[in-house]
């Protein structure tokens, strides 16, 4: 049976993202994306132990086109071996991480900063704009009933250190009680994740990016590659 808090994450992840409503596989599931570095993903339902071999091959065998990516939730030092040519496999180790969503008082806004909010489609955005009107940090928030999920959760550089993750989390945590979830769920590089658990969140299982590319100089380990990044994860 799919681990509950990848459907959770899956589900908010494609509201998050404008993606097609996630199609249900023997194996886990199906988004469609529709970007050209990013045309589809497939993520395994397991974690961890319950994530087989035999399972990560037949879906990756089956992939021949360029721009779909996999998600598999265990150490990619274990997968790599198990992905024919062509998969690239994103270096470093991300995670999967929740934590229950308790209400309290609301951050305070650093000082020398703006804030705006808003919520389309039932996605809550949150941007911070230092003085000069650059991007300071910046996120936004799925609710899909009882889960929320945490996406994009970006501080620039010039900014770090000054309190600002901690406060587009605690931002985004309000809007997403106020709409009923009880839970937040994200995909943390290995960076942020000792913020989210300085927050509280605890690391539910370890995540594997891997994206197909049938032409070698289309990598993106290639020098020459066209820029495309995992889109958050």
């Amino acid at each position: 049976m799919p681990n509950a808090t990848v459907r959770a994450w899956v589900d908010g992840w494609a509201l998050s993202r404008g993606a097609a409503p996630p199609l249900a596989e023997p194996w886990g599931y199906t988004v469609d994306v529709g970007q050209a570095g990013h045309v589809t993903r497939h993520v395994l339902g397991a974690t961890e132990e319950q994530v087989e071999e035999a399972t990560v091959r037949k879906v990756a065998d089956a992939v021949s086109g360029a721009g779909v990516w996999l998600k598999v939730f265990t150490a990619p030092a274990r997968v790599a071996p198990w992905l024919g040519d062509g998969w690239w496999v994103k270096p470093g180790t991300s995670y999967l991480m929740s934590t229950p969503l308790a209400p309290g008082p609301a951050p305070d806004m650093p000082d020398g900063y703006r804030l705006r909010a808003w919520s389309r489609g039932g996605v809550t955005r949150v941007l911070v704009a230092a003085a000069d009107g650059s991007l300071a940090a910046r996120g936004q928030i799925a609710p899909t009933g009882l889960t929320a999920v945490a996406d994009q959760i970006e501080t620039a550089p010039a900014h770090r250190r000054r309190g600002l993750g901690r406060f587009v989390m605690g931002t985004l945590t309000h809007a997403a009680i106020a709409q009923g979830a009880g839970t937040g769920v994200l995909a943390a590089t290995p960076e942020g994740r000792g913020l989210y658990e300085a927050l509280g969140w605890s690391v539910e299982a370890r995540l594997t990016s891997a994206r197909f590319s049938p032409d070698p100089l289309d990598s993106p380990a290639a020098p020459d590659a066209p820029n495309a990044p995992d889109p958050g994860k």
